[in-house]
């Protein structure tokens, strides 16, 4: 199959073209050998179908980043067809220097001109065939985001992919031109295919073409003995650079007309909105806002604060399908609305028909009919009545992601970040967090110091996932029920906060003890705004919906059975027919010896006799956190007859929820409950997140710590949080060791100076 590769700058427009070109055959990998992600898919209106290869996005093709060197890689060493190269019309030359480089390489090659639609809106022009003619290579005007002019570029590139090309440079007639077609001559006569390419790298003394040719070196080395620059030294590389954007201003400025009269400056609508977003008072505080806005209208079944001014079943929908499904006293908020009308139409009618069925069929052995009711559907109706939250979740932060908003954060966070030892680009990471973890880790790979990167790694757990969400979630709505705090979104919004500042104080704990070192500079550029295309947002919803149920009916429905297995039998192996005894199965045993653990974190041996169910959700959600409430699920099915003997005011049949169950018969308090948010939140996380961070970890020693600083983390913060909660005068106490830490630390610093 013929195979094009998509290479430009990052937010210039190329994943977005992407998706519109693959649609639906679209999927996603990781480059062997390396954890970034590699996406490709099929388009498939041309004369033969074409495999579209998605590369990294990049400022340039020297080994800087891991993006940069598998972009490399894959145009010299897969050789694809043609390269479409994606520019931003909008920062044309800045673009461009990705360019100069690419069609140094010995392949074929079409220059994607993006984003026309908001130059023509600036009243900007571009001469497409004046720069088409200017620099050797097809020039076709689209807009990735309208799908424009996407037929022609595949058209053109088609037949560009069908003629060899040979690689020419714009340093041709510059300083180091000689020296350049010389090398290049010595690289010909070694057979190396794209010797332009690797010949402009060797000049640059590029380390991978360096080790690779290093015969060649001595050639670049004599040449530097006769040869000294005013400005530049013999810093080739800077010369080189210098070099290209020179030609660029002199050669292709003239292709661009801008509609700004003499004399005047113009200022965007970026710029404008910029002036408000990233005000260096309300920036942070406009973020905050931002934030709580999209927990409460996923969460909140108040969405209006309205619930005073109604009874408390004030319902005008009363007697059809959507009783108690919008209105309860007040207006639920969309994501409300849309949980309870997936739960009490969609998951809830479709499990019990198949409950229902299940337990119709005659012969079938009780055994059975627990596994597939109480272990099985149990445990699944509990994790995935969370998922249209999650994908809301989901979609927000990623409208705040394409809209080009996230990186003004990271901007604005820079000042801040910088007194607790990161730079901004840290946050980009961090903030990726929210959606998975395991990209976030790969991402601190565009950290260049490696004490920066570690202490990011470790905090990323900290900046909840999706996983996490019916953690929150189940709890925070427990917690609703049982207290004065009517706002889950409030109680959830609170938690993602709490980690979000549990990150910020580790690592200003870690920057100032074991990992101190100097900030280094943060260079960013912020795209201009821009309008989140509907179909891509809905390619990443249904690409996370898809992982999200593929998890649910493969991991956590193993955890769910295994669960129920371990509650329904005994040490002798026999199933335990009275559902009241419970206690004796190997689960409760299990749980009732880690239990007291958990004590000092309020959901230990205080709890009596079913206390253990909490120590052992906590334990299973070291394998997925989505096991968390699927052990919940499981275990509430498992146990309703003996909590229901037990606990008279307990129905499990009447619709209480697993964990309002759970927290009934245990007797869990709030500060407990919290305390357990907090620890599912901080401590390990998943077993892929492990993974990851054991790959990214620079050695043993380092990962082994990270797993310890997990560990004590979770537990410090949980235990405040309970103990606090309980005894509010022991916050005295707590403040005491805090101010003996500080105080230690600036005394250690003071004399231990970094040299």
């Amino acid at each position: 199959m013929i195979k094009f590769a998509l290479a430009g700058n990052p937010n210039c427009g190329k994943t977005t073209l992407f998706n519109s070109l693959t649609g639906s055959t679209a999927h996603v990998g990781n480059w062997p050998g390396v954890t970034v992600d590699k996406r490709e898919g099929v388009y498939k209106k041309c004369a033969e179908p074409i495999s579209i290869v998605d590369l990294p996005g990049i400022y340039s093709l020297s080994p800087y980043t891991p993006e940069e060197v598998v972009s490399r890689n894959f145009i010299l060493d897969e050789q694809p067809d043609c390269v479409i190269n994606i520019v931003d019309a909008t920062n044309l030359e800045r673009n461009l220097y990705l360019t100069t480089q690419i069609m140094e390489i010995d392949v074929p090659m079409v220059i994607a001109l993006n984003m026309m639609d908001e130059v023509a809106k600036s009243g900007d022009k571009i001469d497409a065939k004046k720069l088409e003619s200017k620099i050797g290579l097809p020039v076709i005007e689209i807009s990735a985001l309208k799908c424009q002019g996407m037929d022609e570029l595949m058209e053109r590139a088609y037949e560009e992919s069908k003629k060899p090309r040979e690689g020419t440079t714009v340093l041709k007639h510059s300083a180091l031109g000689h020296l350049i077609g010389d090398v290049k001559i010595s690289l010909e006569g070694k057979g190396v295919s794209s010797p332009l390419f690797h010949s402009v790298k060797l000049v640059e003394m590029d380390e991978i073409e360096t080790e690779a040719h290093s015969d060649c070196v001595k050639m670049v080395e004599a040449f530097k003995k006769t040869f000294n620059d005013d400005i530049f030294g013999t810093d080739f590389e800077a010369m080189v650079a210098d070099g290209r954007y020179k030609y660029i201003s002199q050669n292709f400025s003239s292709v661009l007309t801008r509609n700004v009269k003499k004399g005047e400056e113009r200022l965007t609508n970026s710029d404008k909105i910029d002036k408000v977003l990233t005000h260096r008072i309300w920036g942070i505080p406009i973020f905050l806002a931002v934030l709580f806005a999209i927990f409460h209208l996923t969460f909140s079944e108040n969405f209006l604060f309205l619930g005073g001014f109604f009874a408390e079943d004030w319902d005008p929908l009363k007697r059809t399908w959507f009783e108690g499904l919008i209105f309860n006293g007040g207006i639920f908020s969309p994501g409300v609305m849309i949980f309870n009308v997936w739960n009490e139409i969609i998951v809830g009618k479709l499990f019990g028909l198949i409950g229902s069925g299940v337990e119709s069929i005659s012969g079938i052995a009780p055994w059975a009919v627990s596994l597939i009711n109480d272990g099985v559907l149990g445990g699944l109706t509990a994790v995935l009545s969370f998922l249209p939250q999650i994908l809301i979740l989901f979609l927000f932060f990623s409208i705040l992601e394409d809209s080009g908003y996230m990186a003004r954060v990271a901007f604005i966070l820079d000042k801040l970040f910088r007194k607790f030892g990161l730079s901004g680009r840290a946050f980009m990471p961090m903030i990726m967090g929210f959606g998975c973890s395991v990209p976030a880790m790969a991402n601190t790979r565009t950290l260049a110091d490696e004490k920066e990167r570690t202490a990011t790694i470790r905090v990323i757990p900290f900046f909840s996932c999706g996983a996490k969400l019916p953690i929150l979630t189940a709890i925070a709505g427990a917690i609703a029920t049982m207290s004065s705090i009517k706002n889950p979104d409030i109680i959830t919004y609170s938690m993602y906060l709490l980690g979000i500042v549990v990150a910020i104080l580790s690592v200003l704990l870690m920057r100032n003890t074991t990992m101190r070192g100097d900030v280094p500079p943060f260079i960013m550029e912020l795209p201009s705004y821009r309008t989140p295309q509907f179909k891509s947002l809905m390619m990443l919803i249904w690409d996370k919906a898809k992982h999200f149920i593929k998890k649910a009916f493969t991991v956590i429905l193993a955890s769910t059975i295994v669960i129920w297995f371990l509650t329904n039998f005994t040490w002798e192996w026999k199933m335990i027919e009275d559902k009241t005894a419970v206690s004796q199965s190997i689960l409760a045993s299990l749980g009732r010896f880690i239990q007291p653990l958990f004590t000092p974190l309020g959901f230990g041996s205080q709890l009596g006799k079913y206390g253990w169910v909490f120590a052992v959700a906590a334990v299973t959600g070291l394998i997925a956190k989505e096991d968390v409430i699927g052990s919940f699920g499981t275990l509430a099915a498992c146990l309703a007859a003996a909590i229901s003997v037990e606990v008279a005011d307990i129905d499990i049949d009447g619709g209480v929820s697993a964990v309002q169950a759970m927290v009934d018969a245990t007797g869990a308090t709030v500060p407990g409950l919290i305390s357990f948010i907090a620890f599912n939140m901080l401590t390990i996380p998943c077993f892929a997140t492990v993974a990851t961070a054991k790959a990214e970890l620079s050695s043993k020693k380092t990962f082994n710590l990270t797993l310890l600083f997990w560990i004590g983390a979770s537990y410090v913060v949980s235990a405040a949080i309970y103990l606090i909660g309980t005894w509010p005068l022991t916050a005295i106490i707590f403040a005491g060791v805090v101010a003996a830490v500080v105080v230690g630390i600036v005394l250690y610093n003071r004399s231990h100076k970094i040299a």
